[in-house]
């Protein structure tokens, strides 16, 4: 059979060439397919995340609020509660969680979901982008805890001196007898006070709550801050007002659980 002039001519020894070629490009824009996920998108175990956004949101928003504000808990966007609160407090916080509050142990040696890596990212993540530590150089902060307090001399706390102590420094916002004013809420609440520990009333009273109004203890009375003393002695009045039977109740409820 003779072919005709011009007619074009298979070359098969080119095939596996053009095959290669083509398993190439498909290679190269396989990131690029529908539906596929970008890497950053791809699940990845949960000991894995390193993102601090991401651990706080799944971690800590429920409770301390979206941005570290306005949530049920203590707000730890507030600058003076980590000048006030050291690391390693606030890394034992998270990891061991509060007794005698809500707050729960998440370090995974106590039955938690993180590694020690994410409560570090965690910590350094809150002091880094909600501290301000240059803004307290200068303040010379009362002792964090009744232990601190009594190590620098105070003596433990006297509830009766507290009843005056709140006359003086928080009747105003809270009522004369605790239930309730016209700028904050009740403190003397048994299902509030239930769900705080004595430590809790504490820090609320050194540094109140930014994200509420509430001020700290250099600022209820202008130019007269709170004294150690005068901290430790209302909140010992304040704590006089929690019932131990709604404790033992909760403790009970919680062991039938």
């Amino acid at each position: 059979m003779r072919l005709k002039p011009n007619t074009p001519i298979l070359r098969y020894s080119n095939t596996p060439v053009l095959v290669a070629f083509m398993i190439l490009i498909l290679a190269a824009g396989c990131d690029q397919l529908p539906g596929k996920p970008k890497p950053e998108e791809r699940w990845r175990p949960a000991t894995e995340v390193t993102d601090f956004s991401q651990l706080y949101a799944l971690n800590c928003s429920g409770c301390h609020g979206a941005d570290g504000r306005l949530g049920a808990a203590r707000p730890l966007n507030d600058p003076l509660y980590l000048a006030l609160v050291s690391a390693a407090t606030l890394r034992a916080m998270i990891a061991q969680g509060v007794p005698g509050t809500a707050a729960p142990a998440l370090a995974q040696q106590v039955g938690g979901p993180l590694t020690d890596k994410q409560i570090d990212i965690l910590v350094e993540g809150m002091r880094s982008r909600w501290g301000k530590a240059e803004n307290s150089n200068n303040v010379a902060f009362p002792p964090y805890s009744l232990q601190d307090a009594g190590a620098k001399g105070s003596d433990p706390g006297d509830s009766q001196h507290g009843a005056v102590v709140y006359q003086t420094y928080c009747a105003q916002c809270h009522g004369k007898d605790g239930s309730g004013g016209p700028k904050g809420g009740a403190v003397i609440n048994p299902a509030y006070l239930a769900l705080v520990s004595d430590q809790a009333l504490r820090t609320a009273v050194i540094v109140g709550r930014s994200d509420l109004g509430m001020p700290n203890w250099s600022a209820n009375i202008s130019g007269r801050p709170m004294s150690p003393q005068e901290i430790s002695d209302v909140v010992a009045w304040l704590a006089s007002h929690r019932q131990t039977d709604l404790l033992a109740q909760g403790k009970q409820s919680k062991e039938r659980k």
